[in-house]
């Protein structure tokens, strides 16, 4: 689909039906808007070392903060509500300079253009009479752009964490990795929990604490470190790099390219919260897809980061 607005416009206009759909709290994100930063430290594994240039990827461990947030607008939601989690990290590099990874508990998007983001938002613009978005609305979207449809019917029926430190989050898009030898191979990250995966049963956690995923989060490294391999999977010929709503086939070759070990919660979170961890902010070695997505993020975040910043 081609562009109907100016890139600007279209970066203020999704921002703009984002707080028509969701509501608008004064100088917090668009999304992700409720969020708990850590300190951290990546270690590599080397075994990226031919395949990137990324400095922190190949060479001595870094030091890293990770952000993990409920992905709503709102940012007084409970942790029991059954919404999408993200997990950010900004990696801080030597020398200076920070490289950021952005994922979810998602393995796919839920619009292949920014265009067909936006007029999903618009699909799902609340019915004056009801409240509640029009059904028949985001049918007839999801009719259009099919692709659409596992994103949206995964996170319909997605469980509740049962730890911050027990999901396995996904960065959606194809990146590409440069080696030494001038090759670019596109790439996936994911990242995978250390302590396994564990998720709430229906009805749990419906009585606790509204931020129980940080208070467990807390309790959990009072005893030691919260821990995630990071796993690429290595794209081929034909694979999809454009389209963040499809996934790759699951036997890929896959590598471990390192391992976070989050320590405890960072003492500034003030600052924290006040900072955009941004999924284009690359370091040489790794570059854009062509996901045109992808390449809409830093726009968009800039939109939401004037606004919040400005007490809007």
């Amino acid at each position: 689909m081609t562009s109907e607005l100016p890139a600007s416009q279209l970066s203020s206009s999704i921002v703009d039906e984002i707080e028509q759909l969701k509501g608008t709290f004064p100088g917090y994100r668009r999304a992700h808007a409720r969020g708990v930063c850590y300190d951290a430290t990546f270690v590599p594994s080397g075994v990226a070392a031919d395949l990137t240039t990324a400095a922190h990827l190949r060479g001595e461990p870094v030091p890293a903060t990770v952000r993990f947030s409920h992905t709503d607008t709102n940012p007084h939601l409970p942790d029991a509500d059954r919404a999408v989690r993200g997990f950010a990290t900004k990696f801080h590099l030597p020398g200076g300079g920070t490289t950021d990874l952005v994922t979810i508990n998602l393995d796919r998007f839920i619009a292949s253009t920014p265009e067909d983001f936006l007029h999903l938002l618009k699909a799902a613009e609340p019915d004056p009479a009801t409240g509640a978005p029009d059904l028949a609305k985001v049918q007839a979207h999801v009719a259009g752009h099919p692709s659409a449809g596992p994103a949206l019917a995964a996170a319909a029926k997605l469980p509740t964490p049962r730890s911050y430190g027990t999901t396995t989050y996904w960065a959606v898009h194809a990146f590409l990795w440069r080696g030494e030898d001038g090759v670019a191979r596109p790439v996936r990250y994911r990242w995978e929990p250390v302590a396994g995966e564990a998720v709430l049963g229906e009805g749990e956690g419906t009585d606790g604490s509204a931020t129980y995923l940080a208070e467990e989060l807390a309790q959990r490294l009072s005893e030691g470190p919260v821990e995630f391999t990071l796993k690429v999977q290595l794209g081929e010929p034909g694979d999809p790099t454009h389209d963040s709503t499809l996934v790759w086939p699951a036997e890929r070759t896959e590598v471990t390219a390192g391992r976070l070990s989050i320590t405890a919660e960072a003492a500034d979170q003030e600052h924290w919260a006040a900072q955009v961890f941004d999924p284009t902010q690359l370091t040489p070695g790794i570059e854009l897809s062509d996901d045109p997505v992808l390449a809409a993020r830093s726009a968009i975040y800039a939109v939401s980061y004037d606004r919040r910043s400005h007490g809007r």
